[in-house]
């Protein structure tokens, strides 16, 4: 029988595959950074952002289905989190426009600004949107200065149950060293994925040298970074709760999270070395250009196996530094037994959404781009 605890888990165990997916779709960003850095003339520029370009829509997408995910499973996180800290979210969300706006206009006919301009753009939007969602993110382990009273839906005048405890909107992530380190973790690690996705992209010996002598030092500065956060987060006092509901900070939570779930340890070992073995045959072999589907698996995975240290084993995903009950988990910030039964059976049509993607991401991928396709029309 399925019980409202297992849909819970459920739904949380949902949200944390389309983190996963979001995280490895920041290649597109991640490679926008790279604009000027990789490509030396306007010819090679052009070929990197028609490369991100093919798939700038599937990011954006993603980050819309993760969100209404969150809100039809844990409305209470959604109205906390972008109703409160909405500053935050509003610059994550404007990257993105912006970046969808550069495509498309910057050789367009009457484009007075010039094409250089949106490719800046481009790369605001490379640095922003990991480094702000990374930063997001980070705050389900290091906690966010809001206050929950659900008493407040009787009161006529200002029937709000969640609100932000300072005047910061937001922002006030950005003050916390540690969730800094781990945007700048995801920052490099979507350059790091964006590289690997050029290597297998574009069909250009020039560029791929110059792409594979850049992965060596983002994808070390992605580990460094990441190690620091990491050992920061098991290290830590964590926000567990009891059978009640009651919020406690325990120490080392998240430690004792991946050793009472040997399967999330072995999910998250499992993605780590998918991850980084792309890195290394990338590395070590020059023929070898597949090195994006190992490594964008892995972090799938991995991401998969973070998210689920942080709310699964009776751990606040969500947790308050301003009022340590405010705390939001999985069984308090859920919907309806009903309304999760019912999304339960849509979510069945995710492995067909999945093969849709997959089926697309190959015909768009069919040839390689190379400088010859760039005399085509069809090209950004």
């Amino acid at each position: 029988m399925i019980t409202y605890s297992f849909l819970q888990h459920y739904w949380w165990l949902v949200i944390s595959l389309l983190g996963g997916i979001l995280v490895f779709l920041l290649f597109v960003q991640g490679a926008n950074t790279m604009i000027f850095s990789i490509g030396k003339t306007a010819e090679e520029r052009r070929l990197v952002i028609n490369s991100t370009g093919r798939k700038w829509e599937f990011t954006f997408t993603t980050l819309v289905t993760f969100g209404g995910a969150f809100f039809a499973s844990f409305p209470l996180f959604y109205s906390t989190s972008f109703g409160g800290a909405y500053w935050l979210w509003m610059l994550i969300l404007f990257s993105f426009v912006i970046q969808a706006v550069s495509y498309e206009f910057q050789n367009k006919m009457g484009n007075f600004l010039g094409a250089r301009t949106f490719q800046v753009c481009l790369v605001i939007n490379g640095v922003v949107g990991p480094l702000l969602l990374g930063g997001a993110v980070a705050t389900f382990f290091d906690g966010s200065n809001f206050v929950v009273d659900k008493m407040n839906i009787t009161d006529s005048l200002q029937p709000v149950i969640s609100r932000w405890a300072n005047g910061s909107c937001g922002l006030d992530a950005l003050l916390d060293i540690y969730n800094v380190i781990f945007g700048v973790a995801v920052l490099f690690l979507a350059r790091t994925l964006g590289l690997l996705y050029m290597i297998n992209n574009i069909d250009d010996e020039t560029l791929r040298g110059r792409m594979r002598r850049s992965l060596l030092w983002n994808a070390g500065a992605f580990l460094v970074f990441f190690l620091i956060f990491f050992v920061h987060v098991l290290l830590k006092d964590g926000y567990a709760y009891n059978a009640a509901g009651v919020i406690a900070m325990e120490p080392m939570k998240y430690l004792h999270n991946l050793l009472g779930q040997p399967l999330v340890l072995a999910i998250l070992l499992i993605g780590v070395v998918m991850l980084l073995l792309g890195i290394v045959l990338t590395l070590m072999r020059p023929s070898f250009v597949k090195g994006v589907w190992c490594s964008g698996i892995g972090t799938v995975v991995a991401v998969t196996a973070l998210f689920l240290m942080a709310g699964w084993n009776n751990t606040a995903y969500y947790p308050s530094n301003a009022d340590l009950q405010s705390s939001l988990t999985i069984t308090n910030s859920c919907s309806s037994e009903f309304t999760l039964q019912t999304m339960a059976v849509v979510s069945l049509l995710v492995p067909f959404v999945i093969a849709y993607i997959y089926y697309a991401w190959r015909s768009i991928d069919s040839r390689k781009l190379s400088r010859e396709e760039l005399k085509g029309g069809d090209v950004y």
